[in-house]
């Protein structure tokens, strides 16, 4: 291979690579020219990475949680619990934030969902919502917020449609900034549309 293709080829795998989604629980976006080309201004220092918490006591111990969450926060299998956990950066603290959804052992049904912003040495809770089906997640800075709707005969795992909010964090608190309502297709939950009828 000459020196050329060489060259052409090792670029074309460092493009490739820097375009690749991520899947964590941040999603930074694209990296801008004017960071690759080394800009006079220099961005302002991301928070740093959250200490793991033991989510579960942190729940158990926190006075703003229900006593109907807590108490149906138990292991499903051995020790496992059913909480899923993840940290980011979404009230501008110098610490990451964290992010804890309270699920269901069975079918996974989120009945709790919590911010927790680290201030003076411990965690204090700065979000809560508490009316299942609920799911928040981490969202290039913004939390989102998901609740399953359903209509009336729904089973648990096939709800109709969901109701989706977007909160940006305002000085000490979060505050809602966009909200829509998605409704789910039937075909895909095995209902077979009408037949075509027959031509004579």
């Amino acid at each position: 291979m000459s020196t050329a293709a060489a060259g052409f080829a090792a670029l074309a795998l460092v493009v490739s690579a820097c375009s690749t989604g991520g899947t964590g629980t941040r999603d930074e976006g694209p990296a801008h020219a004017d960071g690759v080309a080394g800009a006079a201004a220099s961005p302002s220092a991301p928070a740093a990475a959250a200490r793991r918490v033991n989510a579960v006591r942190l729940v158990q111990e926190d006075p703003l949680v229900s006593g109907a969450v807590k108490q149906g926060l138990r292991p499903c299998v051995g020790d496992k619990y059913p909480v899923d956990v993840s940290y980011g950066e979404l009230t501008g603290g110098p610490v990451d934030d964290v992010v804890i959804n309270v699920l269901t052992c069975g079918d996974t049904v989120g009945v709790g969902s919590y911010v927790y912003r680290r201030e003076g040495g411990r965690y204090e809770n700065v979000f809560r919502v508490e009316e299942p089906p609920v799911y928040a997640e981490i969202d290039r800075g913004d939390l989102l917020v998901t609740k399953q709707v359903y209509d009336e005969g729904d089973p648990v795992t096939d709800p109709s449609g969901e109701d989706v909010i977007t909160y940006g964090w305002a000085t000490d608190r979060f505050v809602a900034r966009h909200h829509w309502h998605n409704d789910y297709g039937t075909t895909a939950g095995g209902e077979e549309p009408a037949p075509a009828p027959e031509s004579d």
